[in-house]
């Protein structure tokens, strides 16, 4: 008989998201900890703020076991929500502000949502749209006046601050977060405050973290960028936020505060790279790039080593497990050692990884086979689908979806998403195999690697690849490139040039659609 979860055992349940806030808040009261939106608030004061913010939701009826969404640029308040949620036994629904509105009402019912809170500027429209679509949606929340919505900023700052006392258990659910959605409707992906709290402790052990620490926050903090925050909160570091993603402010942004560490997803860091070229910044504080969410392309990783440095630490994750599978460590990005800047380092201390085949068996020594995982930090599930749980949780490990290799120091290489495997004249391809390829030869910035139906091979190969600024791209050359380093068989039937590749508000690139779009682009 399996033991029960050690947080179902009252001898040895853990503390929650909440305690975490809490501790934080008291160790380190004078520090700095959120900058933003023109303000610059230390732990007391955000202490005092998320006070406020828990009595105005406790008294719209929102207490344990209520269900709130977040939708909003990146700002403090919304933390302030998102933190008052998690003290309070809410469970929190951050949303992408990239997500369509057909997905929003589709969430907001799915994960049967008491509140909506939207930021009042950017999203107020959004909000008062989705709120007539959802009968179900008891509350439409401002963080600022709009008509139709209550004022929640107003409402916190006329209520007396609450206790700032934790409310959860440690398998209570904290966040229903929801996945991309480029296949079908999206999937709610349940996490409990132990699986969460598990996740935070191990970055804040493994990752690469400066001190004392300043983290800059480009992307959106209701994906990974919210994440990091927590851990962040915990080494009593600053949190910075810009609105959005743009290189010139980035890199300014950093010279200005002497930003020492930032996340950001591969097609940012080549942007960055290209700028930083053109116009220089002083970005000596920098100390750690943490990048992932897709995979970057081992020649562009050499071209960012060589304008920034050695300041470039490798994530792999997924909402599932969420940024903790595996790491490559700053060291690890050794140019000398190209098949090392393709791999995503090696697994966490506190997980297990096993490469499985279809029939859930051990593939062998370098073998390909699927990224499976199991650790404190795995998912709860799907919130209400059963059968799609059940599928990932075959063999009692965490299917990934992603097919790797192991090298023989451990290293481990993603060589490419399952569904995304291509099937050529009977043989299995891996498109990352080729990316790599093209990506290395001049003239190319950007590459993805489709397989498009064919009759003759069944999948014929297919590349599209966006040229740098200036160049052209010889179709030929790649072809020959490709037969050259991989054989006939990996070698493009078909290479595309295209001014941008399709990407999922994540910033991966959307094979889903590029496919799409090469199909009825066919000759």
């Amino acid at each position: 008989m399996h033991a029960p979860p050690p947080y179902q055992d009252p001898m040895r349940r853990g503390g929650t998201i909440g305690h975490l806030l809490v501790r934080a808040f008291e160790r380190h009261a004078d520090a700095e900890m959120l900058v933003g939106d023109g303000e610059r608030l230390s732990y007391a004061q955000m202490a005092a703020r998320t006070a406020r913010m828990l009595r105005a939701l406790a008294d719209l009826g929102l207490g344990p076991g209520r269900r709130i969404a977040l939708l909003s640029r990146n700002r403090i308040d919304v933390l302030a929500a998102a933190y008052a949620g998690y003290i309070g036994g809410l469970c929190v629904t951050p949303l992408s502000p990239l997500t369509s509105e057909d997905d929003l009402a589709f969430m907001l019912a799915d994960a049967e949502i008491d509140a909506l809170i939207v930021d009042d500027g950017a999203f107020g429209a959004r909000g008062l749209a989705v709120k007539e679509r959802v009968p179900g949606l008891r509350h439409l929340l401002s963080l600022g006046p709009l008509a139709g919505a209550v004022d929640l900023m107003a409402k916190a700052a006329s209520s007396e601050p609450a206790p700032l006392l934790p409310r959860a258990q440690p398998g209570d659910l904290v966040v229903i977060g929801y996945t991309g959605g480029t296949t079908g409707r999206p999937k709610g992906v349940m996490h409990t405050h132990a699986s969460l709290l598990a996740s935070v402790m191990m970055m804040a052990a493994e990752w690469e973290w400066p001190a004392p620490l300043r983290l800059l926050a480009a992307t959106p903090v209701s994906h990974a960028a919210g994440v990091l925050a927590l851990p962040a909160a915990l080494l009593g570091g600053s949190f910075h936020m810009l609105p959005a993603f743009d290189a010139d402010a980035l890199l300014d942004y950093i010279a200005a505060e002497r930003v020492n560490a930032t996340f950001l997803v591969p097609v940012m860091i080549y942007r960055l790279v290209d700028v930083q070229r053109a116009r220089p910044r002083d970005v000596s504080s920098l100390a750690t790039v943490f990048y992932g969410a897709a995979p970057m392309l081992p020649a562009r990783l050499a071209e960012a080593l060589q304008v920034f440095g050695p300041v470039f630490m490798q994530l792999y994750g997924q909402s599932e497990a969420p940024t903790c599978i595996s790491w490559l460590a700053r060291h690890h990005h050794d140019t000398a050692r190209p098949d090392r800047l393709g791999s995503c380092g090696v697994p966490f201390a506190d997980i297990q990884v096993e490469l499985l085949d279809d029939a859930c068996r051990p593939v062998a020594p370098g073998e390909v086979g699927e990224i499976c995982v199991r650790g404190p930090h795995v998912m709860a599930g799907y919130w209400k689908r059963p059968e799609e749980t059940a599928e990932a949780f075959a063999g009692g490990w965490l299917h990934t979806g992603d097919m790797g290799r192991f090298d023989a120091d451990g290293f481990l290489t993603i060589v490419e998403r399952k569904k995304d495997m291509i099937i050529s004249g009977g043989l299995n391809i891996f498109p990352r195999e080729v990316e790599d390829v093209i990506a290395a030869l001049p003239g190319v910035a950007q590459v993805a690697v489709v397989g498009i139906a064919d009759e003759r091979w069944g999948e014929a190969v297919t590349a599209a690849i966006v040229a740098r600024s200036g160049a052209e791209v010889d179709a030929a050359a790649v072809t020959a490139a490709v037969r050259e380093k991989k054989g006939p068989t990996h070698a493009p039937k078909r290479v595309v040039v295209l001014a941008q590749l399709p990407t999922t508000m994540l910033g991966k690139v959307d094979k889903k659609a590029l496919r799409a779009q090469l199909k009825a682009e066919q000759p």
